[in-house]
């Protein structure tokens, strides 16, 4: 069974750094596309990051240069690095891991908060 933990999660004043955090359990992990979702309140689940199998990166464009995303192969984990982080990035955060056949799975989410 698939499992998708994320952590990292919490309050930080704008302009500041968090770094999300997503152990995967119960897959191969090097048959999975990773990513970072997020829902804002009253909005839409939107992709924020994905890296590919093979370390292919794709970023919205409102977070390109800010955020990296990465993956650990040996330790299953696939990180979100958010810097110069705005009001606007406050949102639930979800780690999403997309099998190459299309099928999704979803962690429970982690709240990012950007505020001063």
């Amino acid at each position: 069974q698939v499992q998708l933990v994320e952590s990292g999660g919490g309050l930080v004043q704008p302009g500041g750094s968090l770094r999300l955090s997503c152990a995967a359990s119960g897959i191969t992990f090097s048959a999975y596309t990773m990513g970072w979702y997020r829902q804002a309140p009253g909005k839409r689940r939107e992709l924020v990051a994905q890296v590919t199998t093979v370390g292919s990166t794709n970023y919205a464009d409102s977070v390109k240069g800010r955020f990296t995303i990465s993956r650990d192969k040996a330790k299953y984990t696939v990180y979100l690095q958010m810097n110069s982080l705005r009001s606007e990035g406050t949102a639930v955060y979800y780690c999403n891991a997309r099998h190459y056949l299309g099928v999704d799975s979803w962690g429970q989410g982690t709240q990012v908060t950007v505020s001063s």
